[in-house]
Order: structure tokens, then sequence, then C-alpha cells
């Protein structure tokens, strides 16, 4: 079941990019050019090169290279299977699980809205596109609530180490079917880099989404960069698709790793037990901690 899932989950992403992207890119192009008429800006070439070069084609990429590879990945390796029947670690804290879950919620609600705002042609514009707005901003706010508690209590966890390397030379033991212990803390090197784009990242991506639809706001920080309001657009459209890329590929990344990767590994940000298996494995400098200070 979970191989249809993730096969139906490729197609649909492929479909959904070649159908959107272009038409996006070209509409938006399009605007910031009739825009450019209104004033010269030294980020004009560089604005309309990335819409029509780079972007374009690097959005196609991710959203159909990276789940393929996870499909591959998934039929060839497999997932890690540990057991359930046996001694579990508290490893999330309610205060750990309510946190992340306002986080989880708010992009779950926030990337296909985001992505049906951007394309609202495609999806016939109207009623709909109107819902996916208001529900966009409502979860901006629950993710804007969520993301500085959760910088702050898993700052000190998510700080990267000599470890994390060996992690990355082996790539966390996923390319192999042997269940060998996989040098990591708390949280493994892969985890980490997710923290840091989906943090300072996300408010990355607030900052620039809030320019694009009220201007105005950032009048005092025109003011300080010397910027026209049309520079400040376009040096927030190349920041906001740049930050971008890498949420979305990460975010595929984690969805993967999470609920198909891992077989149970969800049931831990849910309950905030881990089984005592997979932490030995996945997670084993934090395994040997817990057995040294017996929590």
């Amino acid at each position: 079941m979970r191989k249809y899932l993730l096969l139906m989950f490729i197609l649909s992403s492929a479909l959904f990019a070649y159908s959107t992207v272009s038409e996006a890119n070209q509409e938006i192009i399009t605007n910031m050019l009739m825009q450019q008429q209104n004033g010269n800006s030294h980020l004009g070439d560089l604005f309309v090169y990335l819409q029509t070069k780079l972007f374009e084609n690097a959005y196609l990429s991710i959203v159909i290279i990276v789940p393929l590879v996870f499909l591959v990945h998934y039929l060839v390796i497999g997932p890690k299977k540990f057991k359930h029947d046996g001694k579990k670690y508290y490893v999330f804290s309610l205060f750990n699980r309510v946190v992340h879950g306002m986080a989880a919620i708010s992009f779950i609600i926030i990337v296909p809205t985001g992505l049906i705002m951007m394309f609202g042609s495609t999806f016939g514009g109207g009623e709909f596109v109107k819902a996916c707005k208001e529900l966009h901003a409502v979860a901006t706010v629950l993710f804007m609530v969520s993301v500085v508690p959760m910088f702050i209590m898993w700052l000190k966890n998510m700080l990267f180490t000599a470890e994390d390397i060996k992690w990355f030379m082996i790539l966390g033991g996923y390319l192999s079917k042997e269940k060998k212990p996989v040098p990591a803390g708390k949280f493994n090197a892969g985890q980490k880099m997710w923290f840091w784009v989906c943090t300072i990242g996300g408010i990355m991506m607030i900052f620039t989404g809030v320019t694009m639809y009220v201007a105005d706001l950032n009048l005092a920080v025109l003011t300080m960069f010397g910027l026209t309001k049309i520079e400040m657009l376009r040096l927030c459209i190349i920041v906001h698709n740049i930050v971008g890329l890498a949420m979305v590929a990460l975010f595929f990344t984690h969805v993967y790793m999470s609920i198909f990767a891992i077989k149970g590994a969800i049931a831990s940000i849910i309950n905030g037990y881990k089984e005592e298996e997979e932490v030995a494995i996945l997670h084993s400098s934090y395994y040997k901690e817990l057995k040294e200070t017996k929590k």
C-alpha cells in the first residue's frame, strides 16, 4: 500500500508541476516586466534570468526527481523495521509534540494552499482560490506562533557536531539494509538540516511573502537600503524562490523518512515514545547517553 501511495504522490507531483510551473512563471515575468516600465532596476536582468532559466527547471527537478529517488530507494532498499514490543524511551515531551504538531499542521496547509494561490488560474480562480488564501493566512499565523518556541526548545540539540560528518559520509545508513549503529544524537544530521531550513528559512519565507503581498509595510526597509518598491519586490521573489527550493526538497525528505523509510517513526512525535532498537541503531550516541544517565 505504501508503494502505491508513494507512486501516486510522484505522478501527481509531476503532473502538477508540468501543468502549472511554466504558466505561473510566465505570468510572474509578464507582470514584472510591465512594472519595470515605471523605472530601472539592477535586479531586473537577474530576476528575469532566474525566473526563465533557473527556478522553473529547478522546481521541476525537485518535484519529479526527489520523490522518484525515494521510490527507487523504497523498492530497492526498503524501509527500516524495528521491534515495537520492547522497551520504549520517552524522548518528546507534551510541549515538544504540541509545538511540532502546530508547525506540521501549518506546513500541511501552507504548502498546498500556497501553490494553489500561485497557480490560481489553473484551478479556475474564484471562491476556491479565495478560500485557500484565507486558509494560507491562518496557517501562516499558526506557523509564526510555533516557529519561535520550536527554535528555542530544540536549538541546543540541533547544533552540528563532528559526528554529523560521519553521518553524512554514510548517509545515515539508509543505503544499506543492515541495521548497524549510526552516529547520531537525539537528532541526526538530516533532521538538523531540516530544522535550520524550516525555522530560519521559514522566517525568511514569512518576511518575503508578506512583502510581496503588503509592500507598503516595508517602506522603512526600502529607505534604509535605498531600494525602490519594484527592486524590493524582485529581491523578495528571488529569495522566496531560493529558500523555497530547499524547503520543498527537505519537506519531501522529511515526509518520506517519517512515514515511509522508517516504519512506525511518525508515532514517536504523536505519543512521545521511541522504540529502544530504533534509538540504539539510528541514534546510537543518544542511546549511550540515555543508558549512562539511566533515563
